[in-house]
């Protein structure tokens, strides 16, 4: 599958040329894997460029001081873990330095790396991130809608947190981008790069045996799901190196994407072994592949009225009804001495210099007008089935 990453008329074909049976009588993916240990050393057994999208939730080093406290005194549940603590700031940065690099190694040329932050390490990631050479695509901002409230009363309420979305390297342009697809699924409208989702709570968020949450910082699924189905395929290869409790692995095999998950602390790698165990891969036509204006099978204007689509001698208008132009049994159009394509004509009836005739030409019907692009889809559907 190519991908684009242009936009598609809001009637280009939402379909594949796999068909179901198909699809479902494909091999299985390779189980997830879990591996305990740190993740520098853990990636250098990696093969070098086999990994398609880097998922990375590295600690914070969030710097709290003393127990943070509410204002009737009681204590607040924070990130005081020894994993989350760091010596200075350069010893993060060299640890940044370290994890990234071992991430590039293993990328594909056209893989990508998402790693989410806050203010307390995102700006210094991103600094080594384009030390490092990669290109940085989007800085997403996942906007809490339950975010904890600053107790102290002394700050903003921090309520979101920063992804950044970077290819291997510039030079590599062909990096998977499910613009499309996201569109669609946004009723035909680009997808923000500023995304709504609550932090993970309920049944969803991990618990011990004291009935308290098992990892501190677990995100929720929702995310992940959005940022696998942004930049990957069924079957690609997702790494995360700082794995936790398995909330990407447990989305990537529900997704149908092969999955690599690194974890230092052994009571979260098995929770994580456990929970992703448990998921259920989603049947392979949810998740076929999206056809773009791109991708999508070349229809010329003569196959409408070979179909009987349109019939030769009548007339198209536009969607106003201000000029109406003769269809020829050839699959030209004249407008008055002028012969030409749907484009041409299109064009020199508005008084333009180009024009797209799919969109702008319409059939009066019983019913009103109809989109001349609407029966290229059907021909293109009639395309996918015989493919099929």
């Amino acid at each position: 599958m190519v991908v684009s990453r242009r936009g598609a008329s809001a009637r280009a074909p939402r379909v594949s040329f796999e068909s179901a049976a198909a699809a479902d009588s494909a091999p299985a993916a390779a189980a997830p894997r879990i591996l305990t240990g740190d993740c520098v050393a853990e990636m250098t057994k990696l093969p070098a460029a086999s990994v398609d999208l880097v998922f990375a939730d590295p600690p914070y080093n969030l710097q709290l001081q003393g127990d943070l406290k509410r204002p009737d005194d009681s204590r607040v549940d924070a990130v005081d873990d020894d994993w989350d603590k760091f010596s200075s700031f350069s010893a993060y940065d060299d640890f940044s330095r370290a994890w990234l690099a071992a991430c590039r190694r293993v990328m594909k040329p056209s893989a990508t790396l998402w790693v989410i932050g806050s203010y307390h390490n995102i700006f210094r990631v991103g600094t080594v991130l384009q030390d490092l050479g990669f290109w940085i695509l989007n800085d997403i901002v996942w906007r809490k809608s339950n975010p904890m409230p600053n107790f102290r009363g002394r700050r903003f309420t921090n309520a979101h947190e920063t992804l950044i979305w970077a290819a291997r390297q510039a030079a590599h342009k062909d990096y998977t981008f499910n613009y499309e697809a996201l569109k669609a699924g946004n009723d035909d409208i680009q997808m923000r790069s500023d995304w709504l989702f609550p932090l993970c709570t309920g049944e969803e968020r991990l618990k011990g045996r004291d009935g308290k949450k098992l990892h501190p910082t677990q995100k929720p699924e929702a995310l992940l799901a959005r940022v696998i189905l942004a930049a990957s395929r069924p079957d690609d290869l997702v790494l995360d190196p700082f794995c936790g409790t398995g909330t990407t692995g447990a989305v990537a095999k529900r997704l149908r994407r092969r999955f690599i998950g690194i974890e230092r602390e052994a009571d979260y790698a098995k929770a994580a072994q456990k929970r992703i165990a448990a998921v259920a891969p989603l049947s392979k036509p949810t998740l076929a592949g999206f056809m773009t204006a791109r991708e999508a099978p070349r229809v010329p204007f003569t196959a409408l009225i070979e179909r009987g689509l349109v019939a030769p001698g009548i007339k198209l208008t536009d969607a106003r009804r201000r000029h109406r132009a003769l269809v020829r049994a050839d699959g030209a159009l004249s407008l008055g001495e002028t012969v030409g394509s749907i484009h041409r004509i299109g064009a020199l009836a508005q008084g333009l210099e180009a024009c797209n005739g799919w969109t702008f030409w319409h059939v009066e019907t019983p019913k009103g007008l109809t989109c001349i692009d609407d029966f290229r889809a059907i021909v293109r559907s009639e395309m996918s089935a015989a493919a099929g």
